[in-house]
């Protein structure tokens, strides 16, 4: 019962930076508390930990729209990248994922980030499934940016067709989350059949899940993205 509430509460406050970053998204700005300062230790491990669900993205307003991040938000993500580093055996969605988070203080904080900046191993995505590629990028949407090239990147730009029938997927099993993130990727690709309607599709995606905090988040980035705002 205890883990369940834990867990809960991570929940909650993954939802609530979500919205947070979603709000600066909109705006423009930092009229809002994306990264809260905590009371207590334990609302502190608690949005450390939310830092980490959220990854990179926690700081997407700064790294989209070039907004200086506030300093209180970079020691907090910060410390999340510090106190949550891939273990032994880690999946590797979450080590790209911390390599996300490391790439994005590098830009926003280079005099605090030490050791060397190598890509993990994205072999695991070479000749995956379509069902299951879609998946994995959708899991790592806060690495589909403007003008950035990883090897995850790289492996999504070979396949959009792939990814296009992922998205399609997604949103006939009202897989919200997934087919939100497989549309952010989808923004950035060349390649992607004018028959899939990506804009129709984001905005079914946003009218049916965008009460989500984390499908609104992903819908704006793919927006911002596709108008070129992010300039």
């Amino acid at each position: 019962m205890e883990q369940s509430g834990t867990s809960s509460l991570l929940q909650d406050a993954v939802q609530e930076l979500a919205s947070g970053v979603v709000s600066a998204l909109r705006s423009g700005d930092h009229a809002r508390a994306a990264v809260p300062a905590a009371a207590d230790a334990g609302a502190k491990d608690l949005t450390l930990a939310a830092v980490r669900v959220l990854g990179a993205d926690a700081l997407l307003p700064s790294t989209l729209l070039h907004i200086p991040p506030q300093p209180d938000e970079l020691a907090e993500f910060r410390k999340a990248v510090e106190a949550f580093p891939p273990g032994a055996g880690a999946a590797p969605t979450v080590v790209w994922s911390h390599w996300a988070m490391r790439r994005t203080l590098r830009r926003l904080d280079p005099g605090h980030v030490d050791g060397p900046d190598d890509e993990p191993d994205a072999a695991w995505l070479e000749g995956a499934g379509w069902q299951f590629l879609t998946h994995q990028l959708a899991v790592l949407a806060a690495l589909a940016l403007p003008g950035e090239d990883c090897a995850v990147a790289r492996a999504a730009a070979q396949r959009p067709v792939d990814v296009a029938r992922g998205f399609v997927r997604a949103v006939r099993r009202r897989d919200w989350r997934q087919a939100a993130g497989a549309g952010r990727w989808l923004t950035l690709l060349e390649g992607v059949p004018r028959t899939l309607g990506l804009e129709n599709g984001l905005d079914f995606v946003e009218l049916m899940g965008g009460q989500d905090p984390l499908v609104a988040l992903q819908v704006r980035a793919a927006r911002l993205t596709r108008t070129g705002a992010f300039v």
